[in-house]
């Protein structure tokens, strides 16, 4: 299960569908230096994406 105090690195390395949510999203955090350091929330919070939306699709793939 996917929360949101994981770290984007750590979702990412999950696997290839949570890359795809993260582009649905127009987050492209793959290519990133904060992907190591932010939070899946402070991601959200900073591109202003709403959080339980973006949890639901990433705890769906």
């Amino acid at each position: 299960m996917i929360t949101r105090d994981m770290a984007v690195i750590d979702i990412l390395n999950m696997g290839e569908q949570y890359g795809k949510v993260f582009e649905k999203y127009l987050l492209t955090c793959a290519g990133c230096p904060g992907a190591t350091m932010e939070t899946l929330e402070q991601a959200a919070e900073g591109h202003g994406i709403d959080i339980e939306k973006l949890l639901a699709d990433l705890n769906q793939a």
